[in-house]
């Protein structure tokens, strides 16, 4: 019986075969496999008799039986009894040559069968195969193919069979007509010669050690002649490359004399190959077993094929290799062990061949040589030995290329080279400095298109691989250190070896510390054994100077500084102390910075002080000498690199400086001053610096080489010879005397202060000046050159700073300072006004700045003459000099720096000459030139001019020391003349203007008597105004000047009252209308203490305010209108509402402005809310109106005056200053809003209002809707934030509750969201909300009793109403409505009694009688055809099953499971998810009837689990909570533990494992309920849901699984076999895949 089921199952499996999802299918052919695991030889069987049965079976569904039959032989060829393999064997034998054409996919399948059967059965397989292979007659393709895949898969069986195989095989070759036989036969040569060489090669372990190769040569030649004289020659390619793939492998075979015999037609036939095939892989790789094989047998006649072989081998080579082809890359690496084997063989010959080929003229052809070359030196390094003298010196050649992969290869052969001792030869360090070469290759300026060619490389790549290769030689290869060292210290100093440092001074690094391991002796350069390299002083010198620019190549400064570290005794002995505590530290420095956040000034500040540190360390006269004209020396070789040879010049002064000898001072100097390349601008910056830096040391020596450079005749000869170039003579001498001058500036600024003072007056200016000044018979003419100005300024600027910071600068007195100034005054006249072009004016005005601290002072006329020209040569700039059009080239960045820089020192200026005068009468001078540039109409006048007056006012108040109380006379004129300037149209001059403000109250309080860091608490609440005035809001503005007017007028003292309102009045008329507010602030508030206001002329007066407002524009106007209606409303506030009322719908702005005026006082404003609600409830809030058409329904309009009032109360509401009044009125303002939201659901404006309001909405005067429902909710929302309920309003409208309020049909649910975050954050209201809100639940519109049945049944959600002691009373009201007409009042009073168990969930016990009642009666609703007061009742039962007495329960709680049963099922998600959650809660109370609902929770588990895999997610979460729940009440611990586990909601589920588990533990508990649950889940094979449908066979797959055997016969085998079937024709593939699945395990029951 079980062998017919076992037959009957895997028929049913077999059939299905024929299925088109390659899903199934794969999954048939597993469960088939499954069952083969079970009853391996009964499957055997059964696929044997199937297919035998069903000849007619097309192929591709055979296959899927075959393969499977494989498997089933591979997992258990040790199982299977011969008879069992017999008919394998048989029927594999068969289907393999069923067909006489060739059917790859059938055939494949059969004949990887017989080879599976063969790993043990290897006798019978041939028995079987060998009969269809009979002598005389062409065997199957197949046959053929499985002789050769049985001779790789079992070589010791095979073997012994090839000898008579090939026997066989011969005559036949010559019987194959057809290509693909003849590629099979090749097929088998190519691996029987492969089996039979491992064979041989494994003698030791062979069944038969005496098999020997000559047993198979004769035959094997047999084979190789017809493949070769008959078959290699065909034309078909396919064919053509079987053929070469065979003589591979069949060369090593042959026999020697053969073999011999051969090779002068066989090698040359090989290479003929590669002109017909554009894939040569295969026959590289043949080629090279052919050689391999050659030189085996010593072949002589390899020699006369030599020739031929390299030139067809080498174009291989230099055909590049594509990486995205792998059969190119592994084509490249046979012919490369082609090479191998002939430079073993004829290394003399390969290299006679090859070397010639790198003075090609074609890039690949010396690219490929190199390449080979690599391979040769790595793979025959005996062979090479005694050529590498030859090797090195053929490389000349290529040392010079320029091709950069001729560069890439050559690198990788001088790496090959290290390796192999090469680079020791003389003649190895051109290759070495070839690879550091290459490491100096420039940096692309940015990354290229990608070339056309994508194989093309740049010199960045040739760069990166030379590094590369060059650190791996110096850290890798011990052999090369003795190379290396110290010889690659030659390329540190060389200029065009700069790009390479990085690299360079990391090898060498790395190889100074290894000799320093050594021993000290060996890591000391020997000098005399090496005369090339770089001297201490220059090696010094090159590594401090391009450290100085620390992350250029790759961060050369942190490599060039450790180098000199480890070379510091080699250098000098006595820097050892020094070095190795200092050197540390600046590469420190180095690499805890980045290039941005690092000065570099103060970088160079730092190896400056190392340097003069080092020098003081050496104290050797002689080594400083040599090293100060070291660095002379190398100076020019840095004309390319200004930033490098700047900091050399600095060094060159340091060590000059330090230097003991005035002579060699004064010779370095004239040689600098005769060399120096006077026309760049960073060289004279660099030699001044030079010279300002040896005077600390050298002053006479400094200053008397400058008066002799003049004096000598190399100066007069250099402009004698700049004479004879009329074009640049004038330029050229310019740039001369700039230079001298520049020079002064800094030997006055570096030169000790003591000594330099006395020679300033006599020599140094008198110097400047004579230079600077030109006479033309003797005419004094003054230079154009701007060079020669701005160096001359500079130095001016340096000397003033110099006398400024002197010991003495009290005692100096400078006679010659207004002379400077006045200089200093025409070049700034000089400067055009139309552009700022050149930093003259900026460095004049700092010069100035200097100047004006030292004595004596200037005069009045000399005062104002530079104020007046400094003020008129900055401010009058156009705007935004940084964007003009660049006629000088210069880009923008730097105009806007210069821009800066320029106001910057306009300030700075202003500020000496303030602190002169540091009184009211000097500030008041000050302004008096200030002002009009302040009041101009030009913005960018008014910003800059205010902008410095803050600055000027701010250094006023921090230099101010009153040491007598004394009045500031002019406090009011200087308020009223910025105040106004808070409303300017340019925000930075609001900015500014509030900080003058702020600085002249506290320079008042000061004058007061007040300490200056006294802190006024109103006076800094300007400072918090400021943020006020960022945007250009006149509102904002408005508030903030009204703040400012309070403060002014709180703190001005009253004699300058008058004379502040006197300017003030003034203001209204100034040109920018923005700045009047400021008067209008003081206007306002004297309005504001003003009593009486005519009565009778109210309503002209709203019609007058009204009707400015619309005619002006202005924010001011606005403000002051606003501030009118206020008073007249607090006198007058019935008229003023009536008023307004009357104005038209929608409000426009200017209506809307005036409602918001009257909330500025609690009591005013309360009076006038009470008003407007009183309006609201007067009238009814719509009408009804019947349709125009005969047949449509009625519409609701709304009335005009509630809807007025409403958008009335959202005005005044809107207003800050109207929250004391609104929670003075909030219990009668949010019940009445909320009555009024009710009434307004679905009602429509009147037709008037409707075109209107279109009207208005295209002109874009009307902010917000006045769709009443709109109108009601934004209302009300504004009540609420107004009432201090803001939370509740940014709950609702978080949580969208505001729009489904306005929503017909989500009205109550928005309703609810509301009334829930009132429970939350407004609870203490409550009370007299709930008390007005309890009768209109008997009202007679619906829509009032669905609102207040909403808002009632969510409050009971929450404790709040139990507190408040509402419970009982709201309870009973929701009793009450169970009866209501309405189904939705019914299904909200439903929802409200479940809400108790979450808000009150103690009072639950006491009312649980009452509550379930209500529920048990909303399951029983007659009238609910949607089942809504059904779901409700589920829903809120769930909730309040965990309150209510058990006692009370019990009797219903049958009742409830039975009728929720069905909508376990239901079509509608909702109804799903509460029935099963409700099902779970019902779980709890069944421990005193625990068999009763046990038989529950048995008849719903199939339902639950499988409802895991619902569509809907929610349900999902629904059926884990139930199985949770039920786990507890089935009595089996391991499934109650994986339900409380797996089914965690938060926690993914694998349902496929977690399935597999649930059933183990349910045929270990319940195995008698196998039938039952196979039962439950074969009806929902015909669920609607696919994922159910797929979930039903698993389940009884994965039941099946784990049942004992004992159990198995309750199953009714044939109906869930017949079922299985049935849901087999399924049309979703996904379910098809587990029946297939759950069939192969049904092998367990059968």
């Amino acid at each position: 019986m079980t062998e017919s089921r076992v037959k009957r199952l895997a028929t049913t499996l077999m059939d299905a075969t024929t299925d088109k999802a390659p899903l199934v299918q794969e999954q048939i052919y597993k469960a088939l496999c499954e069952l083969g695991e079970s009853e391996p030889e009964e499957i055997l069987n059964a696929c044997d008799e199937y297919l035998r049965q069903h000849d007619k079976l097309a192929y591709p569904h055979r296959v899927i039986i075959l393969k499977a039959m494989e498997t089933v032989v591979k997992n258990n060829i040790a199982l299977l009894d011969k008879s069992t393999a017999k008919v394998v064997i048989f029927l594999a034998s068969n289907e393999m040559t069923k067909s006489k054409e060739v059917i790859r996919d059938w055939q494949q399948a059969a004949s990887s069968v017989l080879v599976a059967v063969g790993q043990r059965f290897i006798n019978k397989v041939m028995e079987e195969v060998l009969s269809k292979f009979q002598p005389g007659i062409l065997p199957h393709y197949f046959v053929v193919q499985t002789f050769a895949n049985l001779s790789v898969s079992n070589v010791f069986g095979m073997v012994p069979f090839l000898n008579s195989i090939l026997g066989t095989m011969l005559p036949m070759l010559g019987m194959a007509k057809q290509d693909h036989m003849k590629s099979v036969f090749c097929y088998a040569l190519q691996h029987f010669s492969e089996s039979i060489q491992e064979y041989l090669a494994n003698l030791d372990k062979a069944p038969d050690p005496t098999v020997r190769k000559d047993t198979f040569s004769n035959e094997i030649f047999s084979a190789y002649e017809v493949l070769f004289t008959a078959w290699l020659q065909h034309r078909e390619a396919k064919l053509r490359v079987a053929v070469v793939e065979a003589l591979g492998p069949m060369s090593h075979l042959l026999p020697a004399d053969r073999l011999e015999e051969q090779l002068p037609r066989l090698i040359p036939a090989i290479l003929a190959l590669y002109k017909k095939h554009t894939e040569a892989f295969y026959i590289s790789k043949s080629l090279c077993q052919i050689l391999e094989a050659s030189v085996d047998i010593g072949s002589r006649s390899l020699d006369v094929q030599l020739e031929p072989l390299l030139g067809t081998l080498h174009p291989q080579i230099c055909a590049p290799a594509d990486p995205a082809v792998p059969l190119t890359v592994k084509n490249h690496t046979e012919v490369l062990r082609c090479f191998t084997v002939l430079a073993c063989s004829f290394p003399d010959r390969v290299l006679a061949f090859l070397l010639p080929k790198l003075e090609s003229s074609g890039e690949r052809t010396r690219v490929g040589t190199l390449l080979i070359m690599r391979q040769i030196i790595n793979s025959a390094p005996s062979q090479m030995e005694i050529k590498k003298p030859f090797i090195l010196s053929s490389m000349r050649l290529p040392l010079q290329d320029t091709n950069n992969k001729v560069k890439r290869a050559l690198v990788q052969v001088i790496s090959a080279m290290a390796h192999h001792g090469y680079l020791e030869q003389p003649g190895g360090e051109a290759l070495v400095e070839f690879l550091v070469r290459q490491c100096a290759l420039p940096l692309e300026p940015q990354p290229k298109k990608q070339p056309a060619d994508a194989d093309e490389l740049t010199s960045d790549g040739v760069r990166s691989i030379s590094i590369n290769t060059l650190f791996l030689l110096s850290t890798t290869v011990d052999r090369m250190s003795n190379v290396l060292w110290p010889y690659l210290l030659e390329f540190v100093t060389p200029i065009p070896f700069t790009n390479a440092l990085t690299p360079l001074c990391k090898s060498l690094l790395h190889l100074a510390l290894k000799k320093q391991e050594e021993g000290e002796s060996a890591s000391l350069i020997r000098y005399d054994l090496n005369a090339n390299l770089p001297s201490p002083h220059a090696l010094t010198t090159r590594l401090l100077v391009v450290s100085s620019q620390p992350y250029a190549g790759d961060g050369r400064g942190a490599a060039a500084l450790r180098l000199l570290s480890v070379l510091r005794c080699s250098l000098h002995p006595a820097l050892e102390p020094l070095w190795s505590k200092r050197v540390p530290v600046l590469v420190e420095h180095i690499e805890e910075n980045t290039e941005k956040p690092l000065s570099q000034k103060q970088w160079e500040e730092e190896l400056l002080l190392f340097l003069q540190e080092t020098l003081a360390a050496v104290s050797d006269h002689t080594w400083v000498c040599h090293f100060v004209t070291e660095m002379c020396r190398q100076l020019s070789s840095y004309n390319g690199v200004p930033a490098e040879k700047n900091f050399l010049y600095k060094c060159i002064g340091m060590t000059l400086g330090a230097c003991a000898s005035k002579d060699l001072v004064l010779k370095q100097l004239q040689e600098l001053l005769e060399t120096a390349r006077y026309h760049e601008e960073v060289e004279r910056e660099g030699l001044a610096s030079c010279f300002g830096i040896c005077a600390i040391n050298h002053l006479e020596e400094t200053l008397a080489k400058l008066e002799d450079f003049v004096k000598s005749d190399v100066f007069k000869k250099s402009v004698g010879l700049f004479s004879i170039f009329k074009d640049r003579s004038d330029n050229e001498v310019e740039k001369i005397k700039s230079t001298l001058i520049l020079c002064y500036g800094y030997v006055a600024m570096y030169a000790p202060k003591e000594l330099v003072l006395a020679r300033i007056e006599a020599d140094i200016l008198k110097n400047i000046f004579q230079y600077f000044n030109t006479k033309v018979l003797g005419i004094k003419v003054e230079t154009k050159d701007l060079t020669l100005k701005l160096c001359l300024v500079r130095s001016i600027c340096m000397i003033s700073q110099a006398i400024y910071n002197g010991a003495k600068c009290g005692d100096f007195v400078f006679s010659r300072k207004a002379e400077l100034v006045a200089q200093m005054v025409e070049f700034i006249k000089a400067e055009p006004l139309d552009a700022l072009r050149t930093p003259v004016r900026q460095r004049a005005m700092v010069t100035c700045t200097y100047l004006v601290f030292l004595e004596p002072h200037l005069s009045d006329p000399d005062r104002t003459e530079l104020l007046d020209t400094c003020l008129g040569s900055v401010l009058a700039l156009p705007p935004e000099p940084g964007r003009d059009r660049d006629e000088d080239g210069g880009d923008t960045g730097y105009r806007e720096v210069l821009y800066g820089d320029t106001i910057s020192a306009l300030k700075d200026l202003l500020k000496s000459l303030l602190q002169r005068s540091l009184t009211p009468h000097g500030l008041q001078d000050m302004f008096a030139h200030l002002g009009p540039w302040i009041k101009s109409s030009k913005e960018h006048e008014r910003q800059r001019a205010v902008e410095v007056s803050a600055a000027l006012l701010d250094f006023y108040l921090s230099k101010l020391n009153v040491s007598t109380v004394i009045p500031f006379y002019n406090l009011g004129v200087l308020i009223a003349l910025f105040s106004p300037r808070c409303s300017d149209s340019l925000a930075s001059v609001r900015q500014h203007a509030i900080d003058c403000v702020y600085s002249l109250l506290y320079i008042q309080l000061c004058y007061e008597g007040f300490a200056r860091d006294h802190r006024d608490e109103m006076v800094e609440g300007l400072k918090a105004l400021k943020k006020g005035l960022e945007e250009p809001d006149f509102t904002v503005l408005f508030h903030t000047c009204t703040n400012i007017a309070m403060v002014i007028g709180k703190r001005i003292p009253p004699e300058q009252l008058m004379s502040l309102l006197l300017a003030m009045f003034e203001g209204l008329a100034d040109p920018d209308k923005n700045c009047s507010r400021a008067a209008t602030v003081m206007i306002n508030s004297l309005l504001k203490e003003r009593g009486a206001v005519l009565q009778e002329k109210v309503p002209d007066i709203m019609s007058i305010i009204h009707g400015k407002l619309e005619e002006v524009d202005e924010e001011h106007v606005r403000k002051a209108a606003q501030q009118t209606v206020y008073i007249l409303a607090a006198q007058h506030k019935s008229l003023v509402v009536s008023s307004l009322l009357s104005s038209a719908l929608p409000f426009d702005s200017h209506t809307c402005a005036m409602w918001r005026s009257l909330a500025a006082e609690p009591t005013l404003t309360s009076q006038i809310l009470e008003q407007l609600l009183e309006k609201v409830n007067r009238d009814v809030p719509y009408k009804e109106s019947k349709g125009f058409l005969l047949g449509s329904g009625s519409e609701r309009i709304a009335t005009p005056l509630p809807l007025a009032a409403t958008c009335a109360l959202y005005e005044i509401m809107s207003a800050p200053e109207s929250g004391a009044a609104v929670l003075g009125l909030y219990p009668p303002l949010f019940v009445t809003l909320l009555l009024r939201l009710s009434c307004t659901v679905g009602v429509q404006l009147p037709k008037s209002l409707q075109s209107r309001e279109r009207r208005s909405g295209s002109l874009g005067s009307a902010a917000r809707s006045l769709h009443p429902a709109s109108c009601a909710v934004e209302t009300l929302k504004v009540m609420l934030a107004r009432g201090g309920s803001e939370e509740v309003a940014v709950a609702v409208g978080s949580a969208g509750g505001w729009d489904l309020m306005a929503s017909p049909e989500r009205h109550h649910d928005g309703i609810a969201v509301l009334a829930g975050a009132m429970a939350r954050h407004a609870g203490p209201r409550l009370p007299l909300i709930v008390k007005n809100l309890i009768p209109t639940l008997s009202s007679v519109f619906d829509s009032q009793r669905v609102t207040a049945t909403a808002f009632l049944a969510e409050l009971l959600g929450s404790n709040v109403v139990n507190d408040l002691m509402l419970l009982e009373a709201v309870m009973d009201n929701m009793t009450g409505r169970q009866k209501d007409g309405c189904t939705l009042v019914r299904m909200l009073a439903l929802r409200g009694l479940g809400n108790v168990a979450d808000g009150s969930p103690e009072k639950v016990r006491k009312h649980g009688a009452k509550l379930l009642a209500s529920m048990v009666n909303g399951l029983d609703d007659k009238d609910d055809p949607h089942n809504l007061v059904a779901l409700e009742a589920m829903s809120s039962l769930s909730k309040l099953l965990g309150h209510v007495e058990e006692r009370d329960l019990r009797s219903m709680l049958l009742h409830i499971a039975i009728r929720i049963r069905p909508f376990f099922d239901s079509e509608q998600p909702e109804l799903r998810h509460s029935s099963i959650v409700l099902f779970g809660n019902l779980s709890r109370f069944s421990e005193g009837d625990c068999e009763v609902f046990f038989e529950q929770i048995l008849n719903g588990l199939v339902t639950l689990l499988l409802h895991l895999q619902d569509p809907k997610p929610e349900v999902v979460k629904a059926c884990k909570f139930a199985l949770r729940m039920c786990g507890p009440s089935m009595g089996c611990e391991g499934l109650c533990d994986m339900f409380l586990n797996h089914l965690r909601e938060d926690r993914s589920l694998h349902y496929g494992e977690f399935m597999n588990n649930v059933c183990k533990h349910l045929m270990q508990s319940y195995p008698e309920m196998l039938n039952r649950l196979i039962s439950t889940n074969l009806f929902y094979f015909k669920s609607s849901w696919v994922d159910i449908r797929a979930a039903a066979p698993m389940f009884i797959g994965f039941l099946v699984l784990h049942v004992d055997e004992d159990h198995s016969p309750q199953v009714d085998l044939d109906q869930l076999i017949s079922a299985l079937n049935l849901l087999l024709k399924d049309p979703v593939p996904a379910v098809r895949v587990k029946v297939a699945e759950t069939l192969g395990r049904l092998v367990r029951i059968l």
